[in-house]
């Protein structure tokens, strides 16, 4: 009988994947479709698992279930059957041998790993996904799996960046990195009039294989290698980011600006032009896409207001500006530029909240008790007029001495930042006493000359002005979301899973062994107490990378999953539509809300819509790495020999990776350059063990390097030992405070991340207004 089910479930499933109209969505979607009840949905989660397996389905990204071809597997002898068979990314190493992570394998494990050999690679590039036959038999340890690439499914990207060179008459390209390790022929020497060393944009014809040479043709000279621009044009064409607005989107954008009236307000919108209202952002900022009101009311309450630029009323859905908007998903904020998601006409004029001119806006009105409880949330359209434009310096200022404050301001404004100071810092403190995990390490910025080259760093600071921002804005966003689950709807949500219980378990042990006593980690408030309790300290590096390590990325999709770390059951991203395209989406439903409309959203499109904005926000993140690293290199290529402090951000069981602390360049240390002690690798303490003299490394702890060799072009920097490290202590809390905590008053200050609106990991927040980027 139980296998009758099981065949049962796997007939149903397969005739769903494999149905013409089928679009790919995850298991728990499809068990809603078929109506199952908790034990229904186990059995499908047991199913897919069956089907991948065989080679049935597969999986995708974030785990949506795809199709596997028919034509896949016509004309192959048994042995080379789907079940020999598995799907997945490819990775390259440098010397041409790679790596396979299976589809549905998680991220950012090696475990399921299949080892392809340099011969058995064909053409594939790194990120390609492909089809593997494996191999029976093994090798040593680390290659328990082994495998031979049979077909290349998908390629990752076709187009490449690399320095352009000649030889024998013949013009050759080495691509940027290190997906291929030899020079790809283009044809006769001066091709598109490029010249040696010039940076060009080359195109695929033929992908370089272990028998066969590369070959491609060259499709835009960039100019020549190492100039700033040039760096900056090479990781955009490298990640295909977007260039200039479409001639359609400015011309629609120009229609929206003739059309709008700030003296006339349209439609079913509040006239709120007499209400207080300032906005917090940075010295440099262009947009201003939230302002913030709060009134005391009769009974004691308060009665918060979060006016956030109202961007749906000028990119209508599917107009030219939307279909663009949508396509770029994210702004992408460069080192030397933005590129904006919606033409600036729009987001640096019409949309942005600017003082003394009347913008449109979406409100949502939130009531709070003195000690932070929220009482009834209330959305609107909405007109505005800011009273006042603050920069966070002046913010700050005003809290540490109001004094000189009371003759610069009117009486209205002054209030009003007395009153959002002291809401915000009551609802910081019950929201992290309801479990919220917070992470707090300065954050290093790179400072940039007029030429865009790298001329040194600085650390960025926190502060409670940031702070009032941050919590009106998260407020915002839950209690939109609540708002949205209450009435039954299916939106795209942020959300940040739990992380896994195993690593949470081995997350625990690392603690432990450094020395610091702590139950369960599997307790969030256990995790936030270490963390408190570590701040400061050199074990804070060990403790904030740990950590991040043991969490899951935080991404879009409709799943009532909640956010880990903020410890919130809804949340949903709404207050920069500016520069998010999930925010504006949000804004479309709550219009339709405020027409009596139902909003109409099929859990499939919104699978399909949060699986391509978080990708378009990873490109981004990618790319903004990757042009940081880029100049960081070129600045780095010159200071060869020279020692920096460091923190270890990575172990291996072949070497360290470390970042510096006072300028934030990633290097490695190979395990051969560490020839004093024979090393070996716990990978559950993230530690190198000593096997001779005791010496050890581990994630966080901080080390003296020395630049030894900078490979711009490969995208390389090694590190040698400056010192050799100390002997382990029992209890590492005890060895004082970190050299650059401290210099400030006014408490710990730096970068969040986990529930901070900037973070790098979660990216959970509400507007992260000091980079103006990562919410």
């Amino acid at each position: 009988m139980e296998e009758q089910k099981k065949e049962d479930f796997d007939s149903q499933l397969l005739q769903i994947v494999n149905a013409k109209n089928y679009h790919p969505i995850k298991p728990k979607a499809i068990a809603r479709k078929l109506s199952l009840d908790a034990d229904g949905r186990r059995m499908m989660r047991r199913a897919v698992k069956r089907l991948v397996k065989r080679g049935k389905i597969r999986y995708g990204s974030n785990h949506v279930v795809y199709p596997i071809a028919s034509e896949s597997t016509k004309g192959k002898s048994k042995e080379n059957q789907p079940g020999n068979e598995i799907t997945g990314l490819f990775q390259r190493a440098a010397a041409g041998f790679g790596f396979v992570r299976p589809d549905g394998a998680k991220s950012n494990s090696r475990e399921n790993d299949i080892f392809i050999p340099k011969e058995s690679t064909a053409d594939a590039a790194k990120g390609d996904r492909v089809r593997v036959r494996l191999n029976r038999g093994r090798s040593d340890d680390r290659r328990k799996k082994r495998g031979e690439i049979v077909e290349v499914i998908e390629r990752r990207v076709n187009q490449f960046v690399g320095v352009y060179l000649e030889h024998g008459g013949h013009g050759f390209v080495q691509i940027d990195g290190r997906a291929f390790s030899a020079p790809i022929l283009v044809g006769d020497a001066g091709a598109k009039n490029a010249r040696e060393g010039d940076k060009v944009v080359i195109q695929m014809v033929h992908y370089p294989s272990a028998k066969e040479e590369g070959e491609a043709v060259i499709t835009e000279v960039l100019g020549p290698r190492g100039e700033a621009e040039v760096d900056t044009l090479s990781v955009m064409r490298a990640f295909e980011l977007p260039g200039d607005f479409s001639e359609a989107a400015i011309e629609d954008a120009r229609r929206q600006a003739e059309a709008f009236d700030e003296n006339k307000i349209e439609g079913p919108r509040r006239d709120l032009r007499e209400l207080t209202v300032v906005t917090i952002d940075p010295k440099d900022a262009r947009d201003f896409d939230d302002a913030i009101s709060l009134e005391q009311l009769d009974n004691g309450h308060f009665r918060l207001g979060v006016h956030v630029a109202d961007v749906s009323h000028f990119v209508k859905t599917n107009s030219p500006l939307d279909v663009e908007a949508r396509n770029r998903a994210t702004s992408i904020y460069l080192p030397d530029r933005v590129i904006p998601m919606i033409p600036e006409i729009i987001s640096n004029n019409l949309a942005s909240l600017q003082p003394d001119r009347v913008r449109y806006a979406k409100t949502v009105f939130i009531e709070w008790t003195p000690d932070g409880i929220r009482t009834d949330t209330e959305c609107c359209s909405s007109a505005i007029k800011s009273d006042r434009r603050f920069n966070y310096e002046e913010v700050d200022e005003f809290i540490n001495d109001r004094g000189p404050w009371r003759d610069k301001l009117d009486p209205k404004v002054f209030s009003l930042l007395e009153r959002m100071h002291g809401l915000a810092m009551t609802l910081r403190k019950r929201r992290k006493d309801g479990g919220a995990i917070e992470l707090s390490m300065p954050e290093v910025k790179i400072d940039f000359d007029d030429k865009g080259d790298v001329k040194g760093a600085h650390l960025t600071e926190n502060t409670e002005s940031h702070q009032i921002i941050e919590e009106f804005m998260l407020a915002a966003n839950e209690a939109v979301a609540d708002h949205l689950h209450r009435l039954e709807l299916a939106f795209l949500r942020r959300i940040h899973e739990s992380p896994d219980s195993r690593k949470l378990k081995q997350l625990t042990t690392f603690v432990r062994q450094l020395g610091i006593d702590c139950e369960s980690l599997e307790s969030r408030f256990e995790i936030q107490r270490v963390i408190d309790s570590t701040a400061g300290r050199p074990t804070e590096y060990a403790i904030h990378y740990a950590v991040l390590r043991s969490m899951q990325k935080a991404i879009y999709a409709p799943d009532v999953e909640g956010h880990y770390a903020l410890n919130m059951n809804n949340y949903c991203h709404f207050t920069s539509p500016i520069r998010r395209y999930p925010d504006l989406v949000i804004h479309r439903m709550v219009d339709a809300l405020e027409n009596e409309l139902r909003p109409v959203a099929e859990m499939e499109q919104l699978l399909l819509l949060g699986e391509h904005c978080s990708g378009r926000e990873r490109r981004a993140e990618a790319a903004e790495r990757e042009l940081i690293k880029l100049k960081m290199l070129n600045f780095l290529s010159e200071k060869t020999g020279e020692t920096m402090p460091a923190v270890i951000t990575g172990v291996e069981d072949f070497g360290l990776f470390a970042q510096g602390v006072d300028l934030p360049a990633e290097g490695f240390i190979s395990i051969d350059s560490l020839e004093y002690d024979h090393f070996e690798y716990d990978s559950a303490t993230h530690t190198l063990m000593g096997r001779k003299e005791g010496n050890q490394f581990r994630l966080g702890d901080l080390i003296q390097v020395e630049i030894h060799r900078v490979d711009v072009d490969r995208r390389e920097l090694d590190f040698r030992l400056a010192e050799r490290p100390r002997k382990p202590r029992t209890n590492r809390t005890s060895e004082g405070r970190l050299p650059f905590r401290g210099a400030k008053s006014g408490g710990r200050k730096g970068k969040k991340n986990g529930a901070k609106k900037g973070g790098k990991n979660s990216r959970s927040g509400g507007r992260g207004k000091g980079q103006k980027r990562r919410k």
